[in-house]
């Protein structure tokens, strides 16, 4: 950028990222760098499976009885509380991911409520920035990392 340039004041205007997280102050690979889509694609299907197995122990339905708001509403409940509990849930610890706060600390029980609820309602893991981070995390101030 030329001295006399101000800097940038929307992101539009902000160059590309190197990487993933590079503007979050992340590494490109390792412990914290962000979780890719492979890793993120495997916990969700290890989640959703939980979900969907223990909605039909509890509400003792078949495959054939299938009720998608129940699956969904226990995968949103699993979220919540294994978030704040043990870094992430079952399928981000599985493929070794956890959910951190932005501002660090622990994550809190707000944080995985809010992006819990945005990610039941999945068009917001479809939006995604640079950082690989979905609308849901963006608004709860989480990021999906490696670790």
């Amino acid at each position: 950028m030329p001295p006399s340039a101000s800097p940038p004041t929307t992101f539009g205007q902000l160059p590309p990222s190197r990487w993933p997280g590079e503007r979050l102050g992340l590494p490109d690979e390792g412990p914290l760098s962000v979780g890719r889509v492979g890793r993120r694609m495997l916990g969700l299907l290890i989640d959703y499976a939980l979900a969907m197995a223990l909605a039909f122990a509890v509400f003792r339905y078949t495959f054939l009885d299938y009720n998608g708001f129940v699956v969904t509403g226990t995968y949103v409940l699993l979220q919540v509380l294994f978030i704040p509990t043990i870094g992430g849930s079952i399928g981000h610890r599985l493929v070794g991911l956890r959910v951190i706060p932005l501002a660090g600390g622990w994550v809190g029980p707000w944080r995985p409520i809010v992006r819990s609820v945005l990610l039941g309602l999945a068009f917001p893991a479809l939006v995604w920035d640079s950082d690989q981070r979905g609308f849901h995390d963006k608004v709860a101030g989480t990021v999906l990392v490696r670790g």
